[in-house]
């Protein structure tokens, strides 16, 4: 039995290790849950992550119940039936899907999940990063994957639903050391009906082109908006900038009392950011690839180790997998050259 302490991370903690049993068959017990939060224990996506788990791999399982802070699951035989798990809240529909994904390379068929909750919330990947950004990279690797966006929901009241659809995928190893040069930048804009007096959206998209435009005269910025029916206000923003080898984004969502004019420059500071380093994946991607690199082996560049890498990591290691972090050519590579 695996024993891992979660008092030194959040959520990722528990999904990694949800995903790594499901994939390897081991057993774990976390104690400890999201224990350097506020509110520790599982909230309701936590624990919706652990019974989709559940049911891709028929899994016996111990305190799966909300707030709890200790957790068994024990993985049988996978199990490739379509599903659907509703959160009931506004919680990230994008980290639930983040605990099957990478299961879904072990299926030699098409799978389909459906999920209820926030589409586009803070603090996770809001579904036009997830549908623009993560899986068009992860299809240069192999996966094949769709996100189709059925509804948005916005905080608080959620109400939002995403459908992801699998096929049986050969996925290569990772090599993205070098991002290339910049080729073109993408700008992605959404708001709830209701705020289509206010061109919220088109605000936010004309805002960050006009800076990037500022920036990049002779770089190709493409623009779309749209307006969506979502039980709460709210709107969001995302800047693609798609490399040579290597896809990057960065979103913002619209908060009451911040001008979309303060949500594109959010955005665009954060490119600027990425673009001024020598990562070829941005922050939160850095996070969501650690998973693929242990399941498929390679290895890639970020801008930082960050904390969150760090505990994702010491998970990872519970699984015996051979994954560490370091510098080479002055840049911070995560690495697991034993799956290649």
């Amino acid at each position: 039995m695996i024993e891992i302490n979660g008092d030194k991370g959040g959520g990722q903690m528990l999904r990694t290790a949800l995903t790594l049993s499901v994939v390897t068959g081991k057993n774990f017990r976390i104690h400890n849950i999201r224990g350097n939060r506020n509110n520790p224990g599982l909230k309701k996506q936590h624990l919706e992550a652990v019974k989709s788990a559940k049911k891709v791999s028929d899994a016996y399982t111990e305190g799966v119940e909300l707030g709890s802070k200790e957790i068994v699951f024990k993985p049988g035989k996978y199990r490739n039936e379509s599903f659907t798990a509703n959160i009931g809240t506004a919680g990230s529909t994008t980290l639930l899907l983040d605990t099957i994904l990478p299961v879904t390379t072990q299926f030699d068929e098409e799978f389909r999940i459906n999920v209820k909750g926030g589409t586009d919330v803070k603090w996770s990947p809001t579904s036009l990063y997830y549908k623009h950004v993560k899986l068009p990279l992860l299809k240069e690797l192999g996966l094949k994957a769709e996100l189709d966006v059925e509804k948005t929901g916005f905080y608080p009241k959620g109400g939002g639903e995403l459908k992801l659809t699998t096929r049986s995928s050969s996925m290569k190893s990772l090599q993205l050391l070098k991002r290339g040069e910049l080729q073109k930048i993408e700008v992605y804009s959404k708001a709830s009906r209701d705020l289509m007096s206010q061109k919220v959206a088109e605000r936010q998209s004309d805002e960050a082109e006009k800076l990037l435009k500022n920036e990049f005269m002779s770089k190709e910025v493409q623009k779309s908006f749209e307006y969506v029916e979502s039980a709460s206000t709210g709107s969001v923003l995302l800047i693609k900038a798609a490399y040579k080898n290597s896809l990057a984004g960065f979103d913002v969502v619209g908060e009451k009392g911040k001008r979309s004019e303060e949500v594109a420059e959010e955005a665009f500071q954060d490119f600027m950011g990425f673009h001024g380093s020598d990562a070829v994946v941005d922050e939160y991607m850095a996070d969501q690839l650690m998973v693929f690199s242990a399941i498929i082996g390679g290895e890639y560049c970020v801008s930082e180790i960050t904390p969150h890498i760090k505990s994702n990591l010491n998970v990872i290691h519970c699984f015996n997998i051979e994954m560490e972090f370091g510098r080479g050519d002055s840049k911070a590579v995560i690495s697991n050259r034993d799956q290649d």
